[in-house]
């Protein structure tokens, strides 16, 4: 029997797997201090693998697709690195082996449940605490004329420019080296104002800032601006399928868009213009950190969503990070679902939503029961990864 063309597109259509549709389902996986991974400092390699290897069973049982792992957080490295120590928040000493490759297993593992494995780098902190056994190769000793103590902590000045190349350098190792899907950093720029203190870059200002016509605000946000983009077109230029995301502090100004207010001003005290980053297109996405909720008005999680949007003139898509550590009694899990049903609506007919979670370690000790609730609310499915 002849079966007429139509039905048998119609019985082929039928018969087809569904394509599932794309979204990108992100967690961060922080090392430093421990806290996501590994659970303490100085754990057998074994014990490390296992936990990893618990976090990426959640993360596919959740329906995640991809998996944010910070890899260096003060000048350090959880991967094998000629350049950097290694870090203290594996092995207890930093410097110290810890007998295997982290971020070689992460990615192994990841690729075989289908998760995406993106490095996550934090660029400028140098130390967390002012002085102490850092290991002969780190930035303190090898270059202790980039390094300036601020408050408790220490930070590469971005003011130099041969500390960003160096920076750039370490990161550009990585996506040579190993089969990383993304390499992301967040909000940690110039560092968080501390009340009274100044950031100690006088010297940097007169050798390069003070002839340059800008001021020393502009400056600074002038080092910042290379940095981010040097650091994409490094990135492409090398591996052009590897993405760059980037997750600035939430709110671009206090008063924009007019209802939000905001104790800091990322603009002018990060010296973070990440709305200039992405109308530049200096990423691949943009992930800012959304982690209010939908109500009080002043930090409204679907106006600053949308607000960012606006911003994406050149087509970048707005990922935010939501958090899901903050899950308690004035903010129960069904919230995360509806600020992830936001992220799907109003979107161009091209564009696929994303959301990243903060952190892991909530949906590991399945927080205020929000692990059902995004498999019955939002995580029903799987979804694919959207295009590179």
């Amino acid at each position: 029997m002849k079966i007429p063309s139509l039905c048998l597109s119609l019985l082929l259509l039928l018969l087809a797997p569904l394509r599932a549709t794309p979204e990108f389902r992100g967690a961060w996986v922080a090392t430093v201090f421990n806290l996501d991974w590994p659970s303490k400092p100085g754990l057998p390699a074994a014990e490390q693998k296992a936990e990893l290897r618990a976090i990426l069973n959640r993360a596919q049982q959740l329906k995640l697709n991809a998996i944010l792992l910070q890899v260096r957080s003060v000048s350090d490295a959880c991967y094998s690195s000629q350049r950097e120590p290694w870090s203290e928040f594996l092995s207890g000493k930093q410097g110290r082996d810890p007998g295997y490759d982290p971020l070689a297993f992460a990615i192994v593992e990841a690729h075989a449940r289908g998760i995406e494995l993106h490095a996550w780098f934090n660029p400028f902190r140098a130390g967390t605490k002012p002085a102490g056994s850092y290991a002969a190769n780190h930035v303190t000793h090898t270059h202790s004329e980039w390094v300036r103590p601020y408050g408790t902590q220490l930070w590469v000045d971005p003011g130099e420019p041969d500390a960003r190349r160096y920076i750039l350098d370490v990161i550009l190792d990585v996506v040579k080296r190993y089969d990383i899907d993304g390499v992301h950093i967040d909000d940690y720029f110039y560092p968080y104002p501390i009340k009274g203190a100044e950031f100690p870059d006088d010297a940097s200002w007169r050798r390069y800032g003070a002839g340059s016509g800008l001021t020393r605000a502009d400056w600074r946000r002038d080092n910042i601006n290379r940095f981010v983009e040097a650091l994409y077109h490094g990135v492409k230029a090398q591996k052009p399928a590897v993405r760059v995301g980037i997750s600035p502090f939430g709110i671009w100004r206090p008063r924009v868009p007019a209802t939000i207010e905001a104790q800091l001003d990322a603009y002018a005290q990060l010296y973070a213009d990440a709305r200039h980053w992405l109308s530049e297109g200096w990423c691949d996405y943009l992930a800012p950190q959304l982690y209010w909720g939908t109500e009080p008005a002043k930090q409204s999680f679907p106006v600053l969503l949308n607000w960012w949007r606006e911003q994406s003139r050149v087509g970048r898509p707005i990922w935010p990070g939501i958090a899901t550590e903050r899950i308690g009694k004035s903010r129960p899990a069904e919230e995360i679902a509806r600020q992830i049903v936001m992220t799907r609506q109003g979107l161009a007919a091209e564009a696929a939503p994303g959301n990243i979670q903060w952190s892991m370690k909530a949906l590991m000790q399945d927080q205020g029961g929000v692990g059902e609730v995004l498999q019955r609310e939002v995580y029903s499915e799987r979804a694919e990864l959207p295009g590179r």
